[in-house]
């Protein structure tokens, strides 16, 4: 039985914590189902008996226990509280020699400040929360951050992006462990996709696009629908039935950024999802309507720092 320790600390994010030990939970009674040994043993472990989330639920937590004995896999939760977890001395160390010991370390969401800051991703490539990327470079400049994927693997170590990525993480181990077949199984009782279509990039825009409130939600949706249209300021301004100067005053107060700019973010993150489909850069940009492939190949290398063929190479 591979015994698996969920870390959570005080205001630590609820489903980072319940998201991998639900899928965990879920494996061992597909195994059981199929007449197999349960495979796993998961507990959430803590500092303290009682451990109060950022949602506010209190949770019976077990102790940290000797950080010496052998382990499974150590996983790192994310949320609120990570930054004060960092200045836990005692914490880190642990976190440090528990993981010497374990056969793989995670994280999940912003948990990823947590192994950095214990020096377990010097020099690994790795993820963390699309919305606090930048701190995390500021931060740990020593770390690969890949600020796209919903995880990452690098060795024995592990990272996922934002919270419910937990739950991609905590399947892909479960399909390394345990085989494609039962993983799926895993997934489709959790309703959630085995392997999720596309990074969170393409929710990084969406979502601060909507941060302006609900006024402009309707025209992201027909922009995402319509990217070979004419997308120029009095189309849109007229899609949201107002002036083009009054569209261009209120759209830029809502969301932070120009309308040229929210079509210019929208049209790369539908290439980018093409890209790693499969489609040729010529049918990303025809699919997404950019105006010529050297205007995409620019705007690319401005959001991914990569070129878009070299995007394609690699992920496709």
């Amino acid at each position: 039985m591979r015994r698996i320790e969920i870390l959570a600390f005080d205001n630590a994010q609820l489903l980072d914590i319940t998201g991998p030990l639900q899928v965990f939970t879920s494996a061992n009674e597909a195994a059981i189902k199929n007449g197999s040994p349960t495979p796993y043993e998961a507990v959430v472990v803590a500092t303290n008996a009682q451990t109060r989330t950022s949602s506010g639920l209190v949770l019976a937590t077990a102790p940290l226990g000797d950080a010496d004995n052998a382990l499974d896999t150590l996983i790192v939760a994310g949320g609120r509280g990570v930054n004060k977890a960092c200045e836990d001395l005692n914490l880190l160390d642990w976190i440090r020699r528990r993981s010497a010991n374990a056969r793989r370390t995670a994280s999940v969401c912003s948990g990823a400040f947590l192994l950095a800051q214990a020096g377990l991703l010097n020099e690994r490539r790795a993820t963390t929360h699309w919305n606090r990327c930048e701190e995390f470079t500021e931060r740990f400049p020593r770390v690969k951050l890949e600020p796209d994927p919903i995880f990452v693997r690098d060795g024995s170590v592990w990272s996922s992006a934002g919270v419910t990525a937990g739950i991609d993480l905590s399947l892909a181990l479960v399909e390394a462990d345990l085989g494609r077949k039962l993983a799926l199984a895993v997934a489709r009782t959790l309703v959630v996709f085995l392997k999720r279509p596309g990074g969170q990039a393409q929710f990084s825009t969406t979502l601060r696009l909507q941060e302006g409130g609900e006024r402009f939600d309707r025209l992201h949706g027909w922009i995402m629908d319509n990217l070979l249209a004419d997308l120029s300021l009095p189309a849109l301004a007229e899609q949201a039935n107002m002036s083009a100067r009054s569209f261009s005053r209120h759209y830029l107060k809502a969301t932070g950024r120009t309308p040229a700019r929210a079509v210019e973010e929208i049209r790369i993150e539908a290439a980018r999802r093409l890209l790693e489909e499969g489609l040729t850069v010529h049918q990303a940009r025809m699919h997404c309507g950019f105006t010529s492939e050297e205007t995409m190949r620019r705007n690319f290398m401005r959001k991914f720092g990569t070129t878009p063929q070299a995007f394609r190479d690699h992920f496709a």
